[in-house]
């Protein structure tokens, strides 16, 4: 486990001014280190390691290893206690769920570490924003910028981190809509590319997707 724990505050600092976070769902751990860089290579700054991926653990400390305070390094799709606390212990920075459960959401509030809750209709932000720190809206596609926007209107204290439907055509829409931070998977890291071991694609669209910035 960390000697320290991540200071709340200054991790959605560096969220917000990352603005996109990379959300890694690989078949592999040596593809998702292979991805990490490429990521990273090409401008982004925020890095949710998705506990879909194998062996997620050892790719979130490693990562928090080779890149330290260049990247900040999450682990998402917790849907489990036990990966919550293997996350907290392999130096994940924040932690993320698709939804709300009041086990893993516990789980999440007790580790210290920023907490991002699923939610998606309103009865649901309100239960999501009770736990978390920040509401992860999703999926994002369903509704687009739009909802997060009409949303913001009985909410407008709460940070949101949409995920799904995120590319480089909409992800400006989604900040200039409220979004804190946007959550990118497949247009940013798709999965034949992933695949296919092509780091030079999965760079350049980190590029384009920080271009479109």
């Amino acid at each position: 486990m960390p000697e320290t724990t991540p200071d709340k505050a200054t991790v959605l600092a560096e969220l917000r001014a990352a603005a996109v976070i990379a959300v890694l769902r690989a078949p592999g751990p040596d593809p998702a280190r292979g991805a990490c860089s490429a990521l990273v290579e090409g401008g982004v700054r925020a890095i949710e390691v998705t506990y879909t991926t194998p062996e997620a653990a050892s790719v979130i400390r490693w990562a928090a290893e080779t890149f330290g305070d260049k990247v900040v390094v999450g682990a998402g799709t917790l849907t489990e206690v036990a990966q919550v606390r293997e996350a907290v212990a392999a130096g994940a920075r924040y932690l993320v769920s698709p939804g709300l459960d009041a086990q893993v959401a516990a789980a999440m509030a007790d580790s210290g570490l920023l907490s991002m809750v699923g939610a998606l209709t309103p009865s649901e932000v309100m239960a999501a924003r009770r736990v978390g720190d920040v509401v992860k809206l999703f999926p994002g596609s369903l509704g687009g910028p739009a909802y997060l926007k009409a949303l913001r209107g009985p909410f407008p204290d709460v940070p949101f981190m949409p995920t799904g439907g995120v590319s480089r055509d909409n992800v400006r829409a989604w900040l200039d809509a409220g979004a804190v931070a946007v959550g990118a998977g497949g247009e940013l890291v798709p999965a034949a590319a992933l695949a296919a071991g092509d780091w030079q694609q999965i760079s350049d669209r980190a590029a384009d997707f920080v271009a479109a910035l």
